[in-house]
């Protein structure tokens, strides 16, 4: 961590002595931004305009205890937004076996068959926030510090959300809500 912070120091006086931040987390970032988008052109787009803007903005960064690379997915979750709502383009979902077993099994669910097609549909109709939470705590394997870090929220409350976004989806997965509502 203190290497780290060095390097941000060096990074706010000099732009140049960003590129060692940028090498360290460009794969990880790009792989966060990619798992959410069909296009990889359109992927490195939007991961390279994060580092941009992490870039501009890194003499703002300030060491309390989040890490940096938690800043630097924090920018990339808006640049996404940002490229979703400016496109209106589809939101893509990245569901294989196992993170849907895992999900089910959360749910209380049984994966009959037809539960994945169900599961990606549901998936389908969380707004923005509610998707994240799942795609973080259960396809990215984060934990709830790690979400709360990126979110911009206390653990506690990525626990809550996640508690009750859960319950939500029992429920229309039961079929025990009449609301058509997204979570």
């Amino acid at each position: 961590m203190d290497e780290e912070w060095s390097l941000i120091l060096s990074a706010k006086k000099d732009p140049a002595a960003f590129e060692p931040l940028y090498n360290k987390y460009f794969e990880s970032i790009f792989r966060f931004v990619y798992q959410r988008m069909e296009d990889m052109d359109t992927a490195r787009d939007i991961t390279q305009q994060s580092f941009i803007k992490a870039l501009d903005g890194i003499h703002r960064f300030e060491n309390r205890g989040v890490p940096f690379k938690s800043w630097l997915y924090r920018i990339a979750l808006n640049e996404l937004n940002l490229f979703f709502r400016k496109n209106q383009a589809s939101r893509h979902i990245n569901l294989d076996d196992n993170d849907a077993l895992e999900l089910s099994e959360e749910l209380d669910e049984d994966p009959y068959e037809g539960f994945y097609g169900k599961l990606g549909e549901l998936l389908g109709t969380l707004k923005q926030e509610s998707l994240n939470l799942i795609e973080m705590r259960f396809f990215e394997k984060r934990s709830f510090r790690e979400i709360s870090e990126i979110l911009g929220i206390t653990e506690n409350n990525a626990k809550v959300k996640m508690y009750r976004l859960l319950e939500k989806l029992k429920a229309r997965i039961t079929g025990k809500t009449k609301t058509e509502d997204k979570a």
